[in-house]
Parts: C-alpha cells; sequence; structure tokens
C-alpha cells in the first residue's frame, strides 16, 4: 500500500499552502519527490538504523533548509504520518494483538526522524544566523587609513564581547598590513560598554603599542568615563580625548604631520 499510502499524505498536503509553493503544476517534480517518499518509507519500515539511515535523514533537513519549509508544516506532516499509519494498522484483518505495541514503536521511530532532521535543518539555519552576523560585525567594524600612518575606527551601536574581539584584531592586521604609526578608536557612538569590553579596549592599546603604533581612544562620553572609574578598570596606560577631532591632531602631531596637512585633514 505504499503508493496509497504516499497518495494520501499528499493528499493532505494539498490543504496547506506549501504545496503550491513547492510543487504548484509542476507534475514532474511533484512526481519525483513522490518517488523519493516511497524509498524514504521503505527504509523507515526496514528498521534499520545504521550510519546510512542516520546520514538519509539528516539529509532530509538538509533539503528542508534549503528550500525554507516551515519547522510547523515538517512537524505536522510527520504527525499526519502517524496517523495514516495507525488507520492502516487498525483497519488491518485480523486484528494484531500486538497492535498497541506497533503503533508505539512506529511512534518512536518517527520522533527520531523528526529529531533528526529538525536538528539538521536547525545547525544549517544557525550557521546562516553566524555567517550573517559576522558579516554585519564585518561591515560595522571598518578601519580606514585617515592620513598616511593613521588609521581610524569609528565604532557605533551596542560593544559585546564578540564585536570586541573583531575590534582587536583587524585593527592590527590593518596595522601589520600599512605600517601605521597611529591608530584612532573613536567610541563615541558607543553608549555603554561593560568591564570585558573596557578591558579589550585597553588590550588593544597595549597590542598596537607593542606593534609600534599608538592608539588614541576619542569620543570618551561622560557615561562611559563614569562607568571606567566605577568599574576600576585601569586606563593610565590609554591615551584618551573628549572629541575625535583632538584625536586626529594629536595622532598628525605624532606622524609629524605639519599644520596645513592637520587642517587638510580635518576638513
Amino acid at each position: 500500500r505504499f503508493d496509497a499510502f504516499i497518495a494520501e499524505w499528499y493528499q493532505w498536503l494539498c490543504g496547506h499552502a506549501e504545496f503550491e509553493r513547492y510543487f504548484g503544476n509542476d507534475r514532474a517534480r511533484l512526481e519525483r519527490a513522490q518517488s523519493m517518499q516511497r524509498v524514504h518509507w521503505q527504509t523507515f519500515f526496514s528498521g534499520m538504523l545504521d550510519v546510512e539511515y542516520f546520514r538519509s535523514r539528516r539529509h532530509v533537513g538538509a533539503v528542508h533548509a534549503r528550500i525554507e519549509l516551515p519547522n510547523d508544516i515538517f512537524i505536522a506532516g510527520m504527525s499526519e504520518v502517524r496517523n495514516q499509519i495507525a488507520r492502516e494498522l487498525g483497519a488491518l484483518q485480523p486484528r494484531s494483538d500486538d497492535l498497541e505495541d506497533m503503533i508505539a514503536a512506529i511512534g518512536k521511530l518517527l520522533a527520531l526522524e523528526t529529531f533528526l532532521a529538525i536538528d539538521e535543518l536547525t545547525r544549517i539555519q544557525r550557521e546562516k544566523l553566524e555567517e550573517a552576523s559576522q558579516a554585519i560585525i564585518e561591515m560595522s567594524t571598518p578601519v580606514t587609513p585617515i592620513w598616511e600612518g593613521m588609521l581610524l575606527l569609528p565604532l557605533v551601536g551596542i560593544m559585546d564581547s564578540i564585536r570586541a574581539r573583531d575590534v582587536m584584531n583587524k585593527p592590527l592586521a590593518k596595522i601589520a598590513e600599512t605600517r601605521s604609526r597611529v591608530f584612532v578608536l573613536d567610541i563615541g557612538g558607543v553608549a555603554a560598554m561593560d568591564t570585558a569590553v573596557a578591558n579589550q579596549i585597553i588590550k588593544i592599546s597595549k597590542a598596537t603599542r607593542l606593534m609600534g603604533c599608538e592608539t588614541i581612544v576619542s569620543g570618551i562620553s561622560p557615561a562611559v568615563a563614569r562607568t571606567l572609574v566605577e568599574l576600576g578598570v585601569a586606563v593610565d596606560d590609554v591615551r584618551t580625548t573628549a572629541t575625535l577631532q583632538d584625536a586626529i591632531t594629536i595622532g598628525l602631531r605624532l606622524i609629524g604631520a605639519d599644520s596645513t596637512s592637520a587642517a587638510r585633514a580635518l576638513a
């Protein structure tokens, strides 16, 4: 009854918007999917939980992630499969003495199938989110040469430990690439920071100094200054300024730029 079983399930799917979305009038795609379903359920009823079984079930999750199938419709579909199988077994004559045990066993296996697919789907979705998050971090930490020998990194928004690590890595790489002697870190757009982030900024200053580059932290707001003092962060070794303009002026002086150059840089 495989063919009738699969046809009944797709009849159920027809009542949902996902059927039109994924198949529409593409009869060939529908037939391919039904053919793959037949193989899938044949291996299901074989009960062989080997390496290939686990690989194929995780592949189901990967396919669903690729086509962006909602989790709820997948779980609903698996629930419908269980109901169909229970109806099929209940209709068998003569009635089996092990009917309830069979339905329970199939339910456990369906739960495993659901878990494997959803676990793989979730893993792929998480990787996509991490990639998107990393891309946002990359765009939000632009280390820019503003003068020969001087780099600028303006920070805006929320600073967490992940972004703070990126702020450490990118300037060091850029300093090594450009041989810059001054690095201006402007935190005027950062509303607040915790101890971990503040200490990371201290580490950035020390690390750049080891590379022969002076770090100037500009844009220290009253709120951030008060927080740093209350947290007891050691800032004695960090050169700070209230404004970005002051930091660039000091930076230009450190690299030996003349007053005309300074005026052009600040324009």
